[in-house]
């Protein structure tokens, strides 16, 4: 039986990706910065495991309370929207800590077993920002597209030992916990210059009718785990699916 490590799943995409492959028969570790046994089944294949990915002791603890994983899915992101212009080079850091450094470590700590085993999966989730630019998201979009230039050339670093790498790149996902904490991060992000933009955006988003649900995710997600065709990136949800076709 497999089993998938997959980070951020406290909730949205990363709770109902374990979810999913908890009800495809997986072992399932789920991590999350503040373990909530609540929000998963109760079931000898799904363990709640205490992860930050921005600390080298915490994903080593993960890793080894693990034991062997076939698939790291890093999930684990945050949001920031915010003129560039006064966004703070600390709050810049903060972001790439997570959304991008963390998925580096978090991929270096599980690559030796999948490596040595000559087998395993990483999926690493990014975003539709990677698609097609958006204003207003310089950094969180930095912060990914980051990770999808690092997952085309770890894919073809790591063929010659049989370990595949995958991108999944999900839309706008308004029923998520991310992106209502995505708009509690904005205070002070948006000067008055900068306001009349940012009012024809925010009332764009209200207005679309294609966005990405939790499941899309998750079944993108799955896919991505047992495709053996070579496919780099997998789209999720009908916007972002809508935007890969016109790139």
């Amino acid at each position: 039986m497999k089993t998938a490590l997959i980070t951020g799943c406290s909730s949205g995409y990363g709770l109902e990706t374990a979810r999913h492959f908890h009800a495809q028969g997986w072992n399932v570790v789920a991590t999350m910065r503040t373990p909530r046994e609540d929000v998963l089944p109760r079931s000898d294949r799904l363990r709640v495991v205490a992860l930050d990915v921005t600390k080298p002791d915490s994903i080593a603890a993960a890793v080894e309370a693990s034991g062997p994983i076939d698939v790291l899915v890093n999930n684990a992101g945050i949001g920031l929207t915010g003129a560039f212009e006064a966004t703070p080079m600390t709050m810049v850091r903060e972001v790439f800590e997570t959304n991008t450094f963390g998925v580096m470590a978090m991929t270096q700590a599980v690559l030796p077993q999948l490596r040595a085993r000559r087998s395993g999966v990483v999926v690493n989730v990014t975003s539709s920002v990677t698609l097609a630019p958006m204003p207003l998201v310089a950094v969180y979009t930095a912060s990914k597209v980051a990770i999808e230039g690092f997952t085309a050339s770890l894919a073809f670093e790591l063929e010659a030992f049989d370990v595949r790498v995958k991108l999944v790149e999900p839309g706008y996902g308004p029923s998520t916990r991310f992106t209502s904490n995505w708009r509690s991060r904005m205070a002070g992000l948006i000067p008055e210059a900068y306001a009349p933009l940012a009012q024809r955006i925010f009332a764009s988003l209200g207005q679309l009718a294609l966005v990405t649900s939790e499941p899309d995710v998750a079944e993108a997600v799955w896919r991505a785990a047992n495709d053996a065709s070579g496919q780099l990136r997998f789209p999720a949800g009908p916007d972002a699916v809508a935007l890969a076709r016109g790139r």
